[in-house]
């Protein structure tokens, strides 16, 4: 079976500001974001890709942007089941006023019982986007090859929830993944069992530098902004 590439989007406005996106319209990249997006072709320049599969929010559109500007002959697909988790009534609201609200404490630790008011639950959130790759990866081979390569572009906790699923892991555990902004994970997907061989890579360990406050002991809902 194919190869997929999970490409979160770039750093967005939102990242910066601290707030909880979802599927606020006109979240776009920040200036940082536009320059992780500009340096996507090159470092994928070395692998044929089969297929673009993309959330349809504006962030993940601007971030594929200059990859197929340098391969326009790639037809590209936008598949809602991979957008944003559909958080609700917290939707556009800053991460810091969320840490107060007795639900996050349940998202952070038993978040497959987590549903957000006005929007949906997690778990309804990890079932359609591992439906949509398994539909996307039958529809990859028949078309391209079980050796093809395929690429998706979405978002921090989507990733999260398909890193988890392919390793076998319950939900409860899937905070404890970290993906940066347009960092790359791949999973090789075999008929018994998927293989994550990327995990959240971006070719720079410059996040990983001791900063001036230490890193909060919760995860970020829908993913933090990577390095400063």
């Amino acid at each position: 079976m194919p190869t997929l590439l999970l490409v979160r989007h770039g750093r967005s406005t939102a990242n910066t500001e601290g707030l909880l996106a979802g599927w606020t319209p006109g979240v776009a990249l920040d200036e940082r974001g536009a320059a992780q997006a500009a340096a996507l072709p090159g470092r994928l320049a070395e692998l044929p890709l089969s297929e673009i599969v993309t959330s349809p929010l504006q962030r993940c559109q601007e971030t594929l942007r200059p990859l197929l500007d340098a391969r326009p002959g790639l037809t590209v697909h936008t598949d809602d089941r991979i957008g944003e988790c559909h958080y609700g009534d917290w939707s556009g609201r800053k991460l810091a006023e969320l840490q107060d609200e007795p639900l996050m404490q349940v998202v952070q630790a038993h978040p497959s019982a987590a549903a957000f008011p006005g929007g949906e639950s997690m778990r309804a959130m990890q079932t359609r986007a591992a439906e949509a790759v398994r539909e996307w990866n039958a529809r990859v081979e028949r078309d391209h090859g079980a050796d093809a390569v395929y690429l998706m572009c979405s978002h921090g906790d989507i990733i999260k929830s398909l890193v988890a699923d392919a390793l076998g892991l319950h939900l409860d555990l899937f905070q404890r993944i970290a993906v940066e902004p347009c960092s790359i994970t791949a999973i090789r997907y075999t008929r018994l069992r998927p293989f994550l061989v990327r995990l959240g890579d971006t070719g720079d360990f410059t996040s990983l530098a001791p900063r001036e406050e230490p890193p909060a002991d919760d995860a970020t809902v829908g993913g933090d902004a990577g390095a400063p």
